[in-house]
């Protein structure tokens, strides 16, 4: 099949006739979805990203390996939908408002490293003789990192909302974003190629209102067509609506002079704030799956694996290349500029260090385009594979490097502060988030001596401001610590949210200073061990936390007297939440139990048809429920050990001792009409 032109770099157009001109289209199709499942399979089983199970298969099965298939290009024609729905769910997903709260720090990182690695990848490949646009195409392939890679091993391990987390997810957004006029400018290199810069300008100008118009298209069109759809309340018709949306909008796209991609993304975009996002996420994201995973499988059949053996030279050269400069150019850029320390500089660095699948579709674009040679691209698709399947061992590998680099990394004395140190007793907060905060107005509130260190600057700067005793520093430093007095202090509370560096500042303070006790805060379950070999005198875990409390929640429902809850509660964090990680068929401790079994007081009211006054002595509360009325509220006023002359009225509180049990019958007795009310 021929390649398709610069101005049509995706050959979807052709896929009606591939049944009848290749009879074995749907044979190799089929093959193409069964090694993408497979792919998946083997990714999962060796704890590999997906993208490298299916890329690595399908270099494996392709014409240059096994030749189970033996054309690509004719399904990837139809797997390059799968980049379709990315880019529209991509739109329809974009995080306005997050994007909103961290668009200083996504702008500047993301914008500095993309645009340095931009320039340093077009500059190294024009020294080495590349074509200065296809050195310009080959800058991009580089700029861009795997947003579902990186999200992935981030969400994993339980960093996705430490600090560089955060960060990384700032910087790939914008990476996500860059790929719309990176794929704009495909074309119009390419006209620039074949007949001078002069036309270019005018192209650009027909590419800006063709955006202008396809958006305010979608904007005014789509959520009408869709509020219809919905309307109908028919389930079949909204999901068919959804795909005719995706494809419409990618095929408009296309006939105004701009990419399928493109035209997908921006119909995302206008669907952003409708009502109906949800749903259209939900009907999209199935097929999106699927097309996606044959698109990367057909991409990986393009690998010449023959030729990357005979001459690995290249390849290793492109991995260990994008890997080290864009490493390099994330840490800079964090360190330098962010000024957020070498430490979550090389985190970073090291998380965005690969190629990512918007190269491989940005790529497909340049080739049809003329801008990519076969060799150089085959070089591409090969060092990429290496650098996606290398990322989860940088990932892994990053938090010791970084400190062995913190380690070496010259010091920054702390600013001048007129805040002194105290001298001892008091306590060393490690983070000013929302929960080193509260800490530190609990103490202050108890006139207890404290003191700060925080990695952000303008936290400091911040809070200094209101008079709070806080330091900017890195708590990795030990002569950091040392100068904060943690070997005087009482207690250390490390309170940020980033596990790596929790663990580093609980045995860095454990080793300092050894009788000092530590009270560590985590986010999961699995850093519980961890942090406690690691030297924490008590761990709180959200995730038990929030356990915990579901939990009680549940027993208040079922009348257990809050002072029971409160010794469970006790009880469980006192071995070390030894039931709650457990076995799923590991039964409670029968001590436990026995705490909730026991004699409590709990307030119980008097229902409103409790119309007619009883005494005490006549409900005889004790012989038919079990429980002895300790006090009675009535009118804010409080009665203890009433005698059983007393009446009982409706609205009146009884604070009773039982178990329970016995305070569930207590209710029920109580909302039992009684036979002087019943009679007629």
């Amino acid at each position: 099949m021929a390649a398709p032109g610069p101005a049509a770099p995706y050959a979807c157009r052709d896929i009606g006739g591939m049944f009848l001109e290749h009879p074995a289209f749907l044979v190799e199709l089929l093959l193409l979805v069964a090694i993408a499942a497979l792919g998946v399979a083997l990714a999962d089983r060796l704890r590999l990203p997906a993208i490298v199970g299916f890329l690595t298969l399908g270099a494996l099965v392709g014409p240059h390996a096994l030749g189970l298939v033996d054309d690509p290009e004719r399904v990837r024609a139809l797997a390059e939908l799968g980049v379709v729905f990315l880019l529209f769910e991509i739109g329809l997903e974009l995080p306005v408002e997050r994007l909103r709260r961290f668009f200083r720090e996504a702008m500047t990182a993301g914008g500095l490293q993309v645009g340095l690695t931009l320039l340093l990848g077009a500059a190294v490949a024009s020294a080495l003789g590349v074509p200065p646009r296809s050195a310009w195409v080959v800058g991009a392939l580089i700029a861009m990192s795997s947003t579902a890679l990186v999200m992935g091993l981030l969400s994993d391990r339980g960093e996705i909302d430490a600090p560089h987390g955060q960060l990384s997810t700032g910087i790939l957004l914008f990476q996500d974003l860059c790929i719309v006029p990176f794929l704009l400018a495909v074309p119009l290199l390419a006209a620039a190629e074949a007949s001078g810069w002069q036309p270019v300008g005018w192209a650009l100008l027909r590419a800006v209102a063709a955006l202008a118009l396809l958006f305010a298209g979608a904007r005014l069109g789509l959520p009408r067509l869709l509020d219809q759809a919905a309307r109908t309340r028919s389930r079949e018709l909204f999901a068919l609506l959804a795909l005719l949306v995706v494809l419409g909008s990618a095929l408009a796209a296309e006939r105004l002079g701009l990419t399928l991609a493109v035209g997908a993304f921006i119909a995302g975009l206008a669907l952003n704030a409708s009502p109906y996002a949800h749903q259209l996420f939900a009907e999209v994201m199935p097929l999106r799956g699927v097309l996606l995973g044959s698109f990367f499988t057909a991409v990986g059949m393009l690998v010449d694996v023959g030729a990357a053996v005979r001459s690995p030279g290249p390849v290793l050269l492109y991995a260990g290349g994008v890997m080290v400069a864009k490493a390099g150019i994330v840490a800079l850029v964090v360190t330098g500029v962010l000024r957020q320390g070498i430490r979550r500089g090389v985190l970073t660095g090291m998380a965005l260090a690969q190629t990512g699948e918007f190269s491989f579709v940005l790529a497909a674009s340049a080739v049809a385009a003329g801008l990519l040679a076969p060799d150089l691209h085959q070089t591409f698709l090969a060092g990429s594979v290496l650098t996606l399947a290398a990322t989860p061992f940088l990932v892994q590998w990053a938090p010791k490097l970084a400190a062995g680099v913190a380690a070496r990394w010259p010091a920054r004395d702390l600013p001048e502060s007129d805040i002194p140190v105290p001298q001892s007793g008091h306590v060393l907060i490690v983070g000013f988030g929302l929960a080193g905060l509260n800490v530190a107005r609990v103490l202050r509130a108890r006139r207890i001596p404290y003191v700060v260190v925080d990695t952000n600057a303008a936290t400091v700067r911040s809070a200094q401001q209101r008079g709070e005793p806080i330091h900017y520093g890195d708590a990795t430093r030990p002569g950091l610590l040392e100068r904060l007095g943690v070997t005087r202090a009482r207690l250390a509370v490390v309170a940020v949210s980033d596990p790596p560096a929790t663990r580093e500042i609980v045995a860095l303070v454990h080793a300092t200073a050894p009788e000092v006790g530590v009270l560590a805060r985590t986010r999961y379950v699995l850093d519980v061990d961890t942090l406690e070999s690691a030297g924490a005198t008590s761990v709180i875990a959200e995730e038990y936390e929030s356990t915990l409390e579901l939990v009680a929640e549940t027993l208040r429902h079922f009348a257990v007297p809050e002072e029971r809850i409160a010794e469970f509660a006790a009880g469980l964090r006192a071995e070390g939440y030894e039931f709650m990680r457990g076995p799923a068929a590991q039964i409670l401790d029968p001590w436990l139990a026995e705490l909730l079994e026991q004699d409590g007081t709990s307030w119980v009211a008097v229902p409103e048809s409790f119309a007619q006054a009883r005494s005490l002595a006549d409900l005889d509360l004790r012989a038919h429920t079990g429980v002895n009325v300790v006090a009675v509220e009535r009118d804010g006023e409080h009665l203890l050990n009433p005698a059983p002359s007393f009446e009982l009225r409706a609205d009146d509180r009884l604070l009773a001792l039982g178990t329970p049990e016995a305070q569930e019958k207590l209710r029920a007795l109580l909302a039992t009409p009684s036979p002087e009310a019943a009679a007629p």
